[in-house]
């Protein structure tokens, strides 16, 4: 495994992958070490997650079929343990459909197969760099009748209480900062999803 000049392996960011293609495992795992991420893989969602709550990692990248289980079962189950850990979905699964649920079961993020490694790591990166700047926030604001949790990823009503992922937290606190302004669809890419427009 790679170590990165001056940084204990403590202090690297830690990276799960699920996935039960070696191929793309062994891929995966050269590109992240050699970013200097520490990386574990697990080719089942049951050891998986098993994992996950053992070692805690920084970030998951998820396969949505595994094995033994559904990407998006094992996403929910990962969620249900950990509300604020990013989960990137990896899959060939290409339909709005298959992304909306993906989403819906507690994904931050869908990248379809075949990808750029680059891209991934561009966007890894870029949701490290979103909890960055979450931590130096307050942790609560108000949106209309809503109140909005930046630390727990939550937003709640009286009673009613609903996860948000790091996009959509993201996409508040933009509209927070900009209240009563326009936020164009341009804007949002560039500052949300770190997407550069045409």
């Amino acid at each position: 495994m790679l170590q990165t000049s001056g940084v204990s392996e403590d202090e690297r960011k830690r990276i799960l992958i699920i996935e039960d293609e070696p191929d793309i495992v062994r891929g995966l795992r050269d590109a992240l070490e050699f970013e200097g991420f520490a990386v574990e893989a697990r080719g089942t969602g049951s050891e998986g997650v098993a994992t996950a709550l053992e070692w805690g990692p920084d970030c998951v990248l998820l396969d949505l079929m595994l094995p033994d289980d559904n990407g998006y079962r094992v996403c929910e189950v990962l969620r249900g343990k950990n509300q604020v850990v990013p989960i990137i979905m990896l899959t060939a699964k290409a339909q709005e459909a298959d992304k909306v649920r993906g989403l819906d079961a507690g994904a931050d993020d869908y990248v379809t197969k075949p990808f750029s490694v680059a891209e991934l790591i561009a966007r890894i990166n870029a949701i490290f760099r979103r909890q960055a700047r979450l931590s130096a926030t307050d942790d609560t604001f108000l949106i209309g009748a809503w109140s909005i949790n930046a630390r727990k990823h939550t937003m709640s009503r009286g009673r009613t209480v609903k996860r948000l992922t790091f996009y959509e937290l993201e996409v508040l606190k933009l509209l927070r900062e900009r209240e009563d302004e326009a936020v164009s669809r341009d804007e949002l890419l560039e500052k949300v999803w770190g997407v550069q427009p045409n």
